[in-house]
């Protein structure tokens, strides 16, 4: 080694054994000045610039010009843990990128996991994840029962009257667990390294209605179990603090639902309550139309209520029930979505039977499109 490579800076030519560019203040053409050990294949090459980003190879097509063979290897390696669509040539590699390296090594190929990434992405890998897709089977009356929703909102629309979509949203546990989202602060919250049941104060089950000509929310979380009753009791309560007042002239109401769940259109005790705690007791002609099999996700409910909602309490432990109230009623929107909330104690117990006598009493008239989606259930007593 001679003294004047050890003095020499780490960028000098002398040391590196490339060519250093030279470029002078008065003229934008640069000159080449190559090193000893370079001057016989270097080759001076005047430029008035930088070079652009596309003359400048990526990482991984150097590794493969200065290794031929590292392509073919890798491909070797990975095609056995290979998977993917044949169709679409969408592949995934199933090893991870230190086991791709570490078996390059042992091949005599050098590529740390960085670079590995790099010659996947030049070999068309791509990493992935599931994709819900699939929803089964249409059903045969889906669309007609689209197009029958669209008349008869735009029926209410078009009359004044209230037009309530109604769905119950994941149940939430209450104490100091972890809340998936993150939050704005300084120091993140410390909760349970366990969501263990027994140690949360009580499982909440909220409950969203949302008003589609007012924009505007109403929540009711209860303690108790998902039940048709509870959904009921949920929508009564609306219709008595803010329904009643804001429509009172209102002389129907139109409940878009789920066609499963606790509102679906198979429970008993969902139409039953319906009948006695709405129609009955409101004198309101109730008409229900449920949203087909495996449709729920446009409902409108699920993305002007939850979605937002959801959005406001990510990151938040809900520690208390008034956490949790305080986090729904302080959803809000540009559009003006407001959601005030009220806590529902009252318990509600599961398997309630409804005969068949006592839903011969229930005056439910059911529409000739889709029947089993569409009714509408009339007072059993004159109103004036």
């Amino acid at each position: 080694m001679n003294n004047s490579d050890a003095g020499s800076p780490p960028w000098s030519p002398r040391r590196s054994g490339t060519a250093a560019i030279r470029c002078s203040p008065a003229s934008p053409a640069c000159t080449s000045i190559p090193s000893a050990a370079a001057a016989r294949n270097a080759t001076t090459t005047c430029v008035d610039g930088p070079p652009s980003a596309s003359a400048i190879p990526a990482p991984a097509d150097r590794r493969s010009k200065k290794d031929p063979q590292i392509l073919e290897a890798l491909t070797e390696l990975i095609e056995p843990a290979t998977g993917g669509d044949p169709m679409t040539q969408t592949k995934y590699v199933r090893r991870s990128l230190q086991t791709l390296s570490d078996g390059l090594r042992c091949q005599g190929h050098t590529a740390g996991p960085d670079t590995v990434a790099d010659l996947l992405r030049e070999l068309g890998y791509n990493r992935h994840v599931n994709v819900k897709r699939f929803t089964g089977p249409a059903h045969p009356d889906r669309d007609r029962q689209f197009r029958y929703l669209e008349e008869m909102v735009a029926c209410f629309r078009a009359e004044g009257w209230p037009i309530l979509s109604v769905d119950t949203k994941k149940k939430e546990r209450v104490g100091d667990f972890k809340n998936p989202g993150a939050v704005g602060c300084r120091h993140g919250d410390a909760v349970n390294a366990h969501d263990f049941r027994q140690d949360a104060w009580c499982r909440a089950v909220p409950c969203g209605l949302y008003d589609c000509l007012a924009n505007r929310g109403h929540g009711v979380v209860g303690t108790s179990a998902d039940t048709p009753a509870f959904a009921v009791d949920a929508i009564a309560d609306w219709w008595g603090r803010r329904g009643g007042h804001r429509y009172p002239d209102a002389a129907a109401l139109l409940i878009l639902a789920d066609a499963g769940g606790s509102n679906g259109c198979r429970p008993r005790l969902w139409q039953k309550r319906l009948q006695e705690s709405l129609a009955d007791r409101y004198g309101l002609v109730v008409t229900v139309c449920h949203y087909p099999t495996g449709a729920s996700k446009w409902n409108p409910v699920e993305h002007r209520l939850f979605g937002p909602s959801s959005t406001n309490w990510a990151g938040t432990p809900l520690r208390s029930p008034e956490v949790l109230l305080a986090c729904w009623r302080g959803t809000q929107t540009r559009t003006g979505l407001q959601v005030p909330a009220a806590w529902q104690a009252r318990p509600y117990p599961k398997g309630v039977k409804v005969s068949n006598a006592e839903m011969a009493q229930l005056h439910i008239l059911k529409h000739d499109t889709c029947p089993q989606w569409n009714y509408t259930i009339e007072p059993r007593y004159l109103w004036n």
